[in-house]
């Protein structure tokens, strides 16, 4: 592990232009370090919050979705440090991990193996993945089930693969879309898929973690080579049905991917057993428009999980 950076309570904070609540300051004033570990010839970025009581459960690695970051993760996180340590990873090309020539699974699994040993998550640990980053837990899980204690798959639809063949996603820009005020660039902020989320000051926050300087402007931290198409192409209704580790899925009820259907196939490729919770009135960034209800469902999942970590 590389010398740790502390991450000041953030001074921003109070000048965000949406008021939040005390239970936001207080998830992002939690004490949290910022670590890199070299990944094939790159970085990869992390942020750790170690244990309050020290560690006495199975470690959690939070994964982010396609073209976000780890800081999605910051008023989650800090919920599970009191006896566990928590680690939010940063993929490559996305959030501060280094941009790449090529993306693939491969590279993303050796980060998260890297990022798991690093963080010093020890053994079994939990990874827990939202929508692309539920993806490559499902991918690290057929692979190297044996090293992980439980995956937790967020809201990451996984269709039988004729389905899967004729679905039509909205690409994302292949251009580096540069803006010349750090506030409009924050302003233009969207979630993809689109979707109301009603704490502003969620979106606010993460919005002003998501820009880099470039070039006289501001743009955004991903490369968009690293949201392309390719990261959809694994088989992976497959990598879910070969997963060796315990696991479950959280989706939203109104989810604009999960649908009744794809609920219905993973349920049956994952096996009976298999927890699968829903979220009331969440879509498909369930992490945001209800992150209370999300630790909360978290949380319950990780005490009465029978074959899970207790």
């Amino acid at each position: 592990m590389d010398p740790a950076i502390a991450i000041a309570p953030d001074g921003p904070l109070p000048e965000l232009k949406h008021p939040a609540p005390e239970w936001f300051r207080w998830a992002i004033d939690k004490p949290v370090t910022s670590h890199r570990v070299e990944v094939q010839g790159g970085h990869t970025h992390y942020l750790k919050w170690s244990a309050a009581e020290g560690p006495r459960k199975p470690g959690i690695l939070f994964l982010h979705g396609g073209g976000a970051h780890a800081n999605w993760w910051r008023p989650i996180a800090p919920f599970f440090a009191f006896d566990r340590d928590v680690v939010a990873m940063d993929h490559a090309g996305m959030g501060d991990s280094s941009h790449r020539a090529e993306y693939d699974a491969d590279l993303r699994v050796a980060e998260i193996r890297a990022t798991l040993r690093d963080s010093g998550l020890g053994a079994k640990p939990i990874v827990v993945g939202h929508s692309f980053g539920g993806y490559m837990t499902i991918v690290l899980g057929a692979r190297f089930g044996e090293e992980v204690g439980a995956a937790v798959i967020v809201d990451s639809p996984v269709r039988p693969p004729r389905a899967e063949s004729q679905y039509k996603r909205r690409p994302y820009p292949t251009t580096v879309r540069v803006y010349a005020d750090y506030e409009e660039a924050v302003a233009r902020f969207r979630v993809r898929p689109r979707q109301t989320i009603p704490d502003g000051f969620i979106l606010e926050y993460i919005a002003r973690h998501s820009m880099r300087p470039y070039e006289g402007g501001w743009t955004w931290k991903f490369d968009p080579e690293a949201v392309g198409p390719k990261r959809f192409r694994e088989p992976f209704a497959e990598h879910l049905a070969n997963m060796t580790c315990p696991k479950a899925f959280i989706h939203g009820a109104n989810s604009a991917l999960v649908k009744p259907d794809v609920v219905d196939f993973m349920v049956e490729t994952m096996g009976p057993g298999t927890p699968v919770v829903e979220m009331p009135e969440s879509q498909h960034h369930l992490i945001l428009d209800q992150p209370l209800g999300f630790v909360s469902a978290l949380r319950a999942l990780l005490v009465v999980w029978p074959h899970g970590p207790a």
